[in-house]
């Protein structure tokens, strides 16, 4: 008999959601065929087997957290298909002293399921073992983990408390829950959150309560931009066979900035400031499962064309789910459009563990005080950008956008120097 585990995915992933069993007990399969797909904190990947043969058991239901290293399934290399449900059919013809053993047995897994029947609690499934294990109801224990993960010594931690600590622990937490769904008066959905869509949550209020972040807003004449495109637009598609948009322009543009601002390029490890001489920008792309930051390597070494190729090839991965770990690891500073939606300015947060990240905005047409004290209607646009005040001073944030601004409204010498 061999175990299906969760292997290594990458450095930064270490657990996982089962998202969808592709294979069922009693089912033969090869090896290498994928047999689970598990949703991680940033893409969805499908576990392969490491051996042929029958799958026997599955230990881990759908919506139940695993880590690397747990067993998912069973597998008999030397089984057959169906072998399986048929071997359990001798087992209910028998005499009546069996069924009544599997009677007895099958009282404790409904007790068990007392202290298990918590799908809004996130926790290990060797927490949710010891749970068991120890009649604790996960609801009552206290996690010492920020992110709210139950583990197994917290479980140990609550068996300590005591059987007084115990009883009036889970009834100060289920009257709050119970007035939750019952305080409606009319019709309301509640829909569990995608392991995902609960990390984007997690991260960002960690983002907020960890980082110093600032932002700071300018505004910039998108004139030339939109003229230049206009002029290339056709040559520039007939050449490179991609259509020339406005995200290479701002790649370009903070590129630039960052080379003359390095701070808003780098990241904090401790007590060191570990300054990056590389351009890995990362282009934030909503999808219906939320927010995903695909990374455009090495983007100072691209062309305008290689860009929007890069920009384009993610952005159909990322609303097709075939984005890879290796698309969305790394990345030095971030660029995120709101303009897209329709936003006119906002604030955007920090995507950890970089210091800066730039927001674009809706292009409007507004009068504008030219040089001269004419007033003229330019197409203009609010910028932002969000950084750590812990490494980069107010002065560099500003001066950093300011270049910026200058570079889109020049975008000739962007070009030539792109």
């Amino acid at each position: 008999m061999n175990e299906i585990k969760i292997p290594e995915l990458a450095e930064s992933i270490t657990e996982g959601t089962i998202a969808e069993w592709l294979v069922k007990k009693g089912d033969k399969i090869e090896k290498g065929d994928p047999v689970v797909e598990l949703e991680t904190d940033k893409v969805n990947v499908e576990v392969n087997s490491d051996f042929a043969g029958v799958i026997t058991e599955i230990v881990s239901e759908e919506g139940e957290d695993v880590e690397v290293g747990d067993v998912i399934a069973k597998i008999d290399e030397n089984g057959e298909a169906g072998a399986d449900t048929s071997a359990e059919e001798p087992k209910e013809k028998a005499s009546e002293e069996p069924k009544e053993e599997k009677k007895e047995e099958a009282k404790e897994p409904v007790k068990e399921d007392a202290s298990d029947n918590k799908q809004d609690v996130i926790a290990s499934p060797a927490a949710r073992k010891r749970a068991r294990e120890l009649g604790i109801d996960l609801s009552s224990v206290q996690a010492r983990d920020p992110l709210g993960r139950i583990r197994p010594e917290d479980v140990d931690s609550a068996a300590k408390g005591g059987s007084d600590k115990k009883e009036s622990k889970p009834a100060k937490k289920e009257e709050p829950k119970k007035s939750e769904k019952t305080e409606f008066d009319k019709p309301v959905e509640r829909v569990k959150m995608s392991r995902r869509r609960q990390t984007i949550a997690n991260r960002l209020v960690e983002v907020q309560q960890e980082a110093a972040m600032l932002t700071t807003f300018n505004e910039v004449d998108m004139t030339n931009v939109m003229k230049l495109r206009s002029e290339r637009k056709e040559n520039f598609i007939k050449k490179h066979d991609v259509k020339l948009g406005f995200m290479s322009f701002f790649t370009k543009a903070v590129i630039g900035a960052l080379k003359e601002f390095p701070l808003l390029n780098a990241e904090i490890q401790g007590n060191e400031i570990v300054m990056k001489k590389f351009y890995d920008i990362g282009i934030a792309v909503s999808t219906e499962e939320g927010l995903v930051v695909p990374v455009v390597r090495d983007a100072d070494r691209l062309d305008f064309a290689g860009v929007e190729r890069e920009i384009g090839n993610l952005g159909k991965k990322a609303i097709n789910k075939e984005l890879g770990l290796n698309d969305l690891q790394g990345g030095t500073f971030t660029i995120t459009n709101g303009g897209t939606f329709g936003s006119m300015m906002s604030t955007p947060i920090l995507n950890a563990p970089q210091v800066g990240i730039l927001g674009m905005h809706n292009i409007q047409k507004r009068p504008m005080v030219m040089p001269d004290d004419t007033i003229e209607v330019r197409p203009m646009m609010y910028l932002a950008v969000s950084y750590d005040h812990r490494i980069v001073d107010g002065k560099d944030a500003v001066q950093f956008l300011v270049r910026i601004k200058e570079l889109l409204e020049d975008p000739y010498d962007l070009l030539l120097e792109g």
